[in-house]
């Protein structure tokens, strides 16, 4: 095949001596043996994305490799000593199960010490939300997390935190990416200066940990800690670091935890994908459930910032709640704790993104104060806490199974997350009710809100063109009827716009540009196209709604609300 020169030019940059034997070795074999994956592998620099920097392990431009994050680390240093001029400067640094991650992280720490940056690095793996806690405790100027969150075994990534715990976001980012751009591979400082990397590990645990039970914690007795059952897994990831430990020091002692998936292991080896918003990953922790008559089950994924919780329903089966599910329930949960204790004062907030559910924004209004809406990603929701100091943040999350409680961790956090549902659980089982059941009544309360996602993949340089594609067409001739009803509304936040189709009046948006489009309709039901920042896939959300009389009446509005998904689906032609 013919290979572009753009591409033979990286390539041979890749070539010279700046890179190593082994890196020699392997593109030479790929231009024999697979000229494609060469092609793949350095048609374009790795990008940052919605969450850093995330893609499939290997040598090239295009790849997770000791070059491309060390190329990372040198700017973000040089970044770090322009930002903070005559400060003495310090990251702290985590990683997950994954393959590579450990030398990786090793590499990261080893470019800021050359550089002569204090670095805390974690003596072994541990939870994404740690390095976030650990990033202000140790009054940190920078973060780094080596995590490909739930992507498949081939796959790493490099997330980076400010000072305030919160991802990057604008114009940080931007700027960052500039200085990264402008150096050359040989300009990366590799040579480790030892005296500055500090290992950290007991110390921070327990600091985190006090502060996770200070946050999601309830006055919940501790007979009712003792009568839930509880059922845990990790899926192979690095939650058995915390979360065991955190449930005990809180008072539950009926953990059941799946020994299978206990072990943290890179090739998640007994699921197809270690992602908790996939019901087959749950599969082990259902059949230990219903093994040990378990009210609550609870699996997260490797670098545990998401959740995945099932729970009994009437008729005592266990049923997956999905993410924004799980996200109304601990954010009423909070609102009704922080009116118990007298808390609200109408200058707090709780934070949401455009792509969850809107019965988010019926909560807020039920108890009188804000909902905040962003951008999909936690580095916004952190983002709203810095930009807000006036206001209070409560709790909030993302339909893609994240939850933050309280401002202690500035991103998705499964080890809070987790030890709320549990104190949820248990205080409800303890007055004769269940988790379902008090999601049936806030259904009947504020609106029986339906969520559906699907999400297309379209693989290699020909799929990212369809994506962009898709996009141009729902753009540039938008629908103007779906399912029968009119389109009222049209949110386009690559353009800032949102546009009235009824009275043809155009508002602006508040919010940074982003390749989303939301499409309102009269009956109420929302429609959101995303194209992946990390992967591969365009993304649909659909939101829809309806009225209903009393909890008897959900299994009836749950047909009706899943044929207008399917239709509306089948209107758009994504089927």
């Amino acid at each position: 095949m013919h290979i572009e020169q753009h591409i033979l030019d990286q390539v041979n940059i890749w070539l010279t001596p700046t890179f190593d034997e082994k890196t020699h070795e392997a593109i030479k074999e790929m231009m024999t043996s697979s000229p494609k994956e060469l092609e793949d592998s350095f048609y374009k620099n790795l990008e940052f994305g919605t969450g850093g920097m995330r893609g499939v392990m290997g040598v090239g431009t295009n790849r997770i490799n000791k070059y491309t994050l060390g190329k990372n680390t040198q700017g973000l240093s040089d970044y770090l000593k322009k930002s903070f001029p005559n400060e003495t400067l310090k990251v702290a640094i985590a990683y997950d199960c994954r393959h590579n991650s450990n030398t990786l992280a090793k590499t990261v720490a080893n470019v800021f010490s050359a550089n002569g940056i204090k670095v805390y690095l974690f003596s072994d793996m541990r939870p994404t939300p740690e390095l976030s806690f650990a990033v202000k405790h140790l009054k940190c100027h920078a973060g780094i997390v080596l995590t490909a969150s739930h992507n498949p075994p081939e796959y790493n990534g490099y997330k980076v935190y400010w000072q305030d715990g919160g991802q990057l976001v604008p114009p940080q980012d931007n700027e960052i990416i500039q200085v990264i751009e402008a150096l050359s591979y040989e300009q990366v400082k590799f040579e480790a200066d030892d005296s500055l990397i500090e290992y950290i590990d007991v110390e921070i645990d327990d600091a985190f940990a006090k502060s996770t039970i200070e946050n999601a914690s309830f006055n919940t007795s501790a007979a009712a800690k003792e009568n839930l059952k509880i059922v845990y897994t990790s899926l192979h990831g690095t939650s058995i670091k915390a979360i065991p430990g955190v449930l005990a020091k809180a008072g539950y002692t009926n953990v059941n935890i799946v020994a299978e998936q206990a072990e943290p292991n890179g090739d998640f080896p007994t699921v197809k994908s270690p992602n908790p918003e996939e019901p087959e990953a749950l599969t082990m922790a259902l059949a230990l459930a219903e093994k040990t008559n378990g009210d609550i089950v609870i699996g997260t994924d490797p670098d545990s910032d998401r959740l995945g919780v099932a729970v009994r329903n009437t008729d005592g089966k266990m049923m997956l709640l999905n993410g924004n599910q799980t996200m109304v329930v601990m954010t009423h949960f909070l609102l009704q704790q922080w009116k118990k204790q007298g808390k609200l004062t109408g200058k707090e907030f709780i934070g949401s993104t455009i792509v969850s559910t809107p019965m988010m924004l019926e909560l807020a209004s039920a108890y009188a104060i804000e909902c905040k809406v962003g951008l999909t990603g936690f580095k916004w929701i952190a983002k709203m806490i810095k930009d807000f100091p006036n206001q209070k943040f409560i709790g909030g999350g993302e339909e893609s199974f994240g939850f933050m409680v309280g401002d202690a961790v500035r991103d998705k956090d499964a080890v809070a997350a987790t030890l709320l549902v549990c104190e949820m659980a248990a205080l409800a089982k303890e007055k004769g009710s269940s988790l379902y059941q008090e999601l049936l009544q806030m259904y009947v309360d504020y609106g029986f809100y339906k969520e559906h996602l699907i999400s297309i993949t379209k693989k290699g340089i020909e799929g990212a063109n369809e994506i962009k594609q898709m996009m141009v067409d729902l753009r540039e001739k938008p629908l103007q009827e779906i399912n029968g009803e009119r389109v009222v509304m049209i949110e386009d936040y690559q353009q800032s716009t949102a546009r009235n189709l009824f009275t043809g009046e155009v508002s602006t948006l508040d919010i940074p540009k982003s390749n989303v489009l939301i499409y309102y309709l009269e009956d109420g039901s929302k429609i959101c196209a995303r194209p992946s920042g990390t992967e591969p896939k365009i993304k649909f959300y659909f939101s829809v709604n309806c009225a209903i009389e009393s909890a008897n009446d959900v299994p009836e509005a749950e047909i009706y609300l899943d044929t207008k998904i399917k239709n509306i689906i089948a209107g758009m032609q994504l089927n």
